[in-house]
């Protein structure tokens, strides 16, 4: 009899399980398809070789067998934080005037700039369309600029919408036009002449580029900076000559000190357009302002809706 009841018993529990089981899977969400497998192959060495901007023989700049090579001590290290000296007069951030004798462009630019200037509007605000500073107005902005030096390269981290330039000091010959491929801050290769690091930068986009109030630069553009240390390593001094036979006669040349700051940093910044819709400082700013204020004229010149309007006198 007790033998009866237990295996009655158990057959009762196995009855229960089976039915919670049930109900517990009736409970759950359907399972979600499989994702597609991806049959993409894997990249090949060729392809890692082109996407990884593989050097044709030569050493990156930060390859251990490049920065390790015998070099001769560099005069000085840049690596610190800079911020340009505008201490005798805001303008400074400018490269002229002096300025070359520009051809028609140029021209055209100094006139359009000063008539914009006279009617309080921005011109060629490509800089608050998030377009690249670009050389050499990159240098001059109004923020911080962060210098790393190895014994093959140079870093410069801009405060300004963190923009890089790379310096490379490795003797490496420059880029054969034909596979060069142009950029704001151009390609940069540096040596050491004595007590000053000479500096040839070419290799420029043109598209929105422009230096101090609109004068553009074309696919000739060129610069040589020589860049000096003064005052014990406090002062930062650069003597540019920019050329551009399709822009202007002969060399521009201007000379910019920046001014060591040892308790800043660069922070992260990101150019968003919708944000600098808002800046009256940029050309959409600015035609914002003129909206607002004109509406708000308009507003103020309607009749009154009073308890007064519209009756006989």
């Amino acid at each position: 009899m007790m033998r009866r009841t237990w295996r009655s018993a158990l057959c009762a529990l196995g009855g229960t399980a089976m039915l919670l089981a049930a109900a517990a899977a009736i409970a759950q969400p359907p399972a979600s398809p499989a994702a597609p497998v991806d049959r993409r192959p894997g990249l090949t060495p060729d392809r890692i070789d082109e996407l990884s901007h593989k050097h044709d023989g030569y050493y990156g700049a930060l390859a251990p067998q490049n920065l390790n090579k015998a070099r001769p001590k560099p005069p000085f290290n840049l690596t610190g934080t800079w911020f340009i000296d505008l201490r005798r007069a805001f303008a400074d951030f400018m490269f002229g005037p002096p300025y070359p004798q520009f051809y028609a462009a140029g021209q055209q630019a100094l006139k359009d700039a000063a008539q914009a200037r006279k009617e309080g509007k921005p011109y060629r605000d490509s800089i608050g369309q998030c377009y690249p500073a670009g050389m050499p107005m990159i240098m001059t902005r109004v923020w911080p600029i962060s210098m790393v030096q190895e014994p093959t390269v140079i870093y410069m981290m801009f405060g300004f919408t963190n923009s890089l330039r790379i310096i490379y000091l490795d003797g490496r010959k420059p880029t054969d036009p034909d596979i060069a491929i142009p950029t704001y801050n151009g390609e940069s290769l540096g040596h050491w002449e004595g007590n000053a690091l000479v500096i040839h930068t070419k290799y420029f986009e043109t598209n929105q580029h422009w230096i101090d109030s609109g004068i553009p630069v074309s696919d000739q553009f060129e610069m040589t900076e020589r860049v000096t240390l003064l005052d014990k390593g406090m002062t930062l001094q650069i003597e540019y000559t920019m050329t551009d036979p399709k822009n202007w006669k002969g060399e521009w040349k201007s000379t910019k000190r920046w001014m060591r700051e040892d308790y800043s940093d660069i922070p992260e910044v990101e150019c968003l357009p919708n944000l600098n819709e808002n800046l009256p400082s940029t050309e959409k700013g600015h035609a914002a302002v003129e909206a607002r204020e004109k509406a708000s004229d308009a507003a103020g010149s309607a009749p009154s809706g009073g308890s007064g309007a519209g009756k006989p006198h």
